[in-house]
């Protein structure tokens, strides 16, 4: 790689919320030297979480994600529609890209540092330093992981990187995946299942994240004889093996101040702290509509920012989320009732100002109401109801950048790789099980035990309805929003079927050469050797 940052290693990995941080110290006017110190050593491998902040909870990450699938289209805002669009725009001079490859391979080489300087340093604790490595080879595969289904075959990179390289080239697809599972095998086998600062890489991280990369290689061109009975057996430990659990109340997940929690399997870190806080963590902007206009409304913190970015679909609200009866996941996750704050001639301050009930009401019955009454027919760019998982209140003001900790890796996503992995290996009858555990936990409870269960027998599925639709279907349903349904249509081969089905906007332009982003053209313009762009762009 050329341009690659060396020596940009600031610690930039905090949480806050939790008892212990993943601590740091900002290094300033240093020299090369000191990398090669016990403390040097530390700051690179925190460096190597950095280029997660880029990603995660951010406009680029979530963009190139939730966008252009069959649960999200765009809503009125932004300037990257055409992501979802699938028009001509989107080309190697996609800025969401070129930000997310410079970053990526920027903290791929900190990561190479710590891997590569490790046994050169001297008088380093050797637990520390095989945990610096492990932690680093985790983060190294978390990048070129992101990278390979994005892109395809791109530049492999295992060795630091110390002086300016104008060669690059494109690897083999099967030598990036090998290179991912050997560094999550080693991680897997050195870290601890737990880590006194929330937010660094365990083992049961390592072994999600392993469970995710077999499941994707079985359907590539690189796919091994064994990889979904790899992938089950690595879900599977880290369902049974850790003392993880799923919540009760699956509204809680996501809870703002308690995202460290048993379903949590691992987390990407925030702060209040503006000097290590990313500007970049705005997810709770993207999915809401324009309340701040409406009767009775002014923007507030409770509410959020509105940046109108991300609209789910009529299939997502209508068909993912039909059963609102037994089901209580689209009731948690969305907000479809907004009270006033601001008060008007008709409203007071805590009366309704806008009701999306979710079924059809008569124009008659619309116009008896004093608030503003929206049945799905009614949905527009700017209204429309609002995924609430991200939403925070923890930020300064309204023009502040977000604070929270995201989720990357829950344990709800176990149960769905598990399911996946045995269905094609035979077991539907425990692959159904998996599902139905994710499915009963966010049953409604009634209010007497035998209407609970009932709810709970209402959720259940037969064995003979199990299909990769199926999961899929569970998959949108539980992880809406959450940075993976791009990834999992591709990795399934349904990624131009469900978008033409159930992207009104997406659907009549998308092709082939979708299943793989641009590579960005300044990369392509700052090798000197031929370095080929992506088929069809």
């Amino acid at each position: 790689m050329k341009n690659i940052c060396l020596y940009l290693f600031v610690c930039v990995c905090i949480v806050t919320g939790c008892n212990k941080m993943l601590d740091e110290k900002v290094v300033s006017s240093v020299t090369d030297e000191f990398y090669n110190t016990p403390a040097g050593f530390t700051n690179m491998v925190n460096a190597g979480y950095a280029g997660l902040r880029s990603f995660y909870s951010t406009e680029r990450g979530m963009t190139v994600t939730v966008f252009g699938t069959d649960t999200y289209t765009n809503g009125s805002d932004g300037d990257f529609k055409y992501t979802n669009q699938y028009t001509s725009q989107l080309d190697g001079r996609y800025p969401h890209l070129r930000e997310i490859w410079n970053t990526f391979y920027q903290a791929i080489n900190a990561s190479n540092a710590a891997i590569t300087r490790a046994d050169k340093i001297p008088d380093i604790d050797s637990t520390v330093k095989r945990s610096g490595v492990a932690q680093a080879r985790f983060c190294r595969a978390n990048y070129h992981f992101i990278l390979l289904q994005l892109f395809g075959a791109v530049p492999l990179r295992l060795t630091e990187n110390t002086e300016i390289v104008t060669e690059a080239y494109r690897d083999p697809v099967p030598d990036i995946y090998n290179a991912i599972i050997a560094d999550l095998h080693y991680a897997a086998q050195v870290l601890p299942a737990e880590q006194s600062e929330w937010g660094r890489a365990t083992k049961p991280a390592a072994e999600h994240l392993l469970a995710r990369v077999y499941l994707t290689r079985a359907t590539s061109e690189a796919k091994g004889a064994n990889d979904y009975d790899s992938a089950a057996a690595y879900a599977m430990k880290v369902i049974n093996n850790y003392g993880m659990s799923l919540l009760p109340d699956v509204g809680q997940v996501w809870a703002q101040g308690k995202e460290n929690n048993a379903e949590t399997v691992w987390a990407v870190q925030y702060t209040t702290d503006v000097l290590y806080n990313s500007t970049d963590n705005n997810a709770s902007r993207f999915f809401l509509m324009q309340y701040d206009v409406l009767g009775g409304m002014k923007r507030d913190l409770a509410n959020g920012t509105p940046w109108k970015r991300f609209r789910p679909t009529k299939f997502l609200l209508d068909t993912l989320y039909a059963d609102r009866v037994h089901d209580t996941r689209y009731e948690k996750f969305f907000t479809n009732v907004w009270y006033a704050n601001a008060g008007s001639a008709k409203l007071k301050i805590g009366d309704t100002s806008v009701f999306m009930p979710g079924y059809d009401v008569p124009d008659a019955v619309i116009a008896t109401k004093n608030y503003q009454l929206v049945p799905p027919r009614n949905y527009t760019e700017r209204l429309y109801p609002s995924l609430n998982k991200f939403a925070d209140a923890l930020r300064p003001d309204n023009q502040a950048s977000g604070v929270r900790p995201f989720i990357a890796y829950r344990l709800a996503e176990d149960y769905f790789i598990a399911a996946e992995a045995l269905m094609y290996t035979g077991n539907r009858t425990k692959a159904i099980e998996y599902l139905n555990t994710v499915r009963m936990r966010a049953a409604r409870v009634g209010a007497t035990e035998e209407e609970t269960t009932a709810h709970k027998e209402a959720m259940k599925l037969a064995e003979s309805q199990l299909s990769i639709d199926l999961i899929l279907d569970e998959r949108g349903r539980e992880l809406v929003g959450e940075q993976l349904r791009w990834f999992d249509l591709k990795r399934t081969n349904k990624l131009l079927e469900r978008v033409r089905l159930h992207n009104p906007q997406g659907g009549p332009n998308i092709e082939p050469k979708h299943l793989l982003r641009p590579i960005p053209q300044d990369q392509i313009d700052r090798t000197s050797n031929e370095f080929p762009q992506n088929p069809g762009y």
